[in-house]
């Protein structure tokens, strides 16, 4: 068990790092082309259930460059996200898998 949950959050460590490049290359391509950018703020609902995987998969959205965790309600496990240009589910949370994996 301590294992598998050990694996997992090697594997959402990775990924998350995976991520950060990859947004951080795609925020720096549209800022300097000066297009896509049209922030929104979109609430997303998790399937998280336990409020510490829920921290953890809002400060990964805020260390990934162009999305902010705005607001966290633990109760009906919305995270409310701002980004700088319109994103898919998927998109904004791709790691949410692991964490549900490795903490619940």
């Amino acid at each position: 068990m301590f294992l598998t949950r050990l694996g997992y959050g090697i594997v959402y460590f990775l990924d998350l790092i995976y991520e950060i490049l990859k947004a951080t290359f795609d925020v720096a391509v549209n800022g300097i082309m000066r297009q896509n950018i049209d922030s929104v703020v979109v609430e997303i609902e998790t399937v998280l259930e336990r409020p510490v995987s829920q921290t953890i998969l809002a400060n990964s959205i805020s260390l990934t460059p162009g999305t902010l965790s705005v607001d966290l309600d633990s109760e009906n496990n919305i995270i409310k996200v701002a980004a700088i240009s319109p994103r898919s589910k998927e998109d904004i949370i791709p790691f949410e898998p692991y964490i549900k994996k490795m903490l619940e």
